[in-house]
């Protein structure tokens, strides 16, 4: 793409057409209604790899339960682990508690403006504070999530590969950012195209408001650009999880303090089975050898973690004995809901164990 027909692309003129485009469809999402930094920093750190519908019912909830930096340092990991869980990929919300207690500590309970001051704190990113900083402040700052990389390769022409694509698209990010107010505007408007216009498959070019501008749709490369990054094999797991009840009871198990979902709580579990390569997720026998699973299954459930795929088998089971030592502990049905639960135990206790399980 020579240097001239890149200027035109991205003129002013496109520009025009994508903010109007954004005003006028833009989804009524409520962390768009605030220009609170905290707000929109838990709302952005709930959207990375997880869906807008599951967001939703979400964020108020933390809201409530943690409304400010200050509520949100002072809180317990295993209270912020209880809220945030079902939402996945936990190291988000040990971050969270982490940079809120760094924000109280050294910055008087408010999110940092400065650029770099933002991108200091634990589990800040280039993107995160290029959100938090241009939608709450309007800094003149880009940001890059995969839909502006995907909106950006296609409108403007990026034959590059991976890494060098996701360079070149903060480069092309930065020099469109606008420098004299509504920067957090425009970069929710690229995203908002990629979400909803500029899709992975099947992009709607026919409604999309840089359709005339585009340099994938003028040269039929929409499934082309941006090029693929090669995904890995998924790796196939089977696990066992045990349902033992008594009065209003459940038997639950902690996970270690260390590693994938740390001190989460869970079923019993045990891996029957992985693929070749893949690794020992779980352990191959039950933390007790009190706990004896019979009959057939109660549920049979599909889980994803990264690249496993989990096939999980729930069985009624036994245990001798009233006790429970660490890790296993009896848990009351009605505080299943404010327990750090993992996604899989969610999904099994939707599946056999009522409204408690509900978030």
């Amino acid at each position: 793409m020579t240097k001239s027909s890149h200027s035109q692309r991205s003129g002013s003129a496109a520009r025009r057409r994508l903010l109007a485009w954004f005003r006028a469809e833009q989804r009524d999402l409520p962390w768009r209604r605030t220009r609170d930094p905290y707000a929109i920093w838990i709302s952005e750190a709930m959207l990375q790899q997880t869906r807008v519908e599951t967001v939703l019912s979400y964020w108020p909830r933390f809201l409530a339960r943690f409304p400010d930096f200050a509520a949100l340092a002072a809180a317990s990991e295993d209270d912020v682990l209880a809220a945030w869980s079902g939402l996945g990929y936990y190291r988000r919300a040990r971050s969270l508690r982490a940079a809120a207690q760094r924000i109280v500590e050294e910055h008087g309970g408010t999110f940092p403006r400065e650029l770099e001051a933002a991108r200091a704190l634990p589990g800040v990113g280039p993107y995160t504070a290029g959100a938090v900083l241009s939608i709450a402040f309007d800094a003149p700052v880009a940001l890059v999530d995969g839909n502006v990389v995907r909106v950006l390769a296609r409108w403007l022409g990026c034959e590059l590969e991976h890494a060098a694509a996701l360079r070149w698209a903060w480069g092309e990010a930065e020099r469109l950012a606008p420098r004299a107010g509504g920067a957090g505007e425009w970069n929710q408007a690229l995203m908002e195209l990629g979400a909803r216009v500029c899709t992975p498959r099947a992009p709607d070019c026919a409604n999309c408001p840089l359709r005339e501008h585009c340099f994938a749709r003028e040269h039929a490369r929409q499934s082309e650009l941006p090029r693929a990054k090669p995904r890995p094999a998924p790796i196939e797991v089977e696990l066992e999880c045990a349902w033992i009840e008594r009065r209003g009871e459940l038997l639950l198990e902690r996970r270690p303090p260390t590693g994938r979902m740390a001190g989460m709580w869970q079923l019993p579990t045990v891996q029957v089975a992985a693929s070749a390569d893949g690794a020992q997720l779980f352990p191959t026998r039950y933390a007790s050898d009190r706990i004896a699973p019979y009959g057939e299954p109660l549920a049979e459930l599909r889980h994803a973690i990264t690249r496993h795929r989990i096939a999980v088998c729930v069985r009624a089971a036994r245990v001798s004995g009233a006790q429970a030592s660490e890790p296993l502990a009896w848990v009351a049905r009605e505080r299943l809901v404010d327990l750090a639960l993992t996604g899989m135990a969610r999904k099994a206790l939707r599946a056999l164990g009522g409204a408690q399980a509900q978030k």
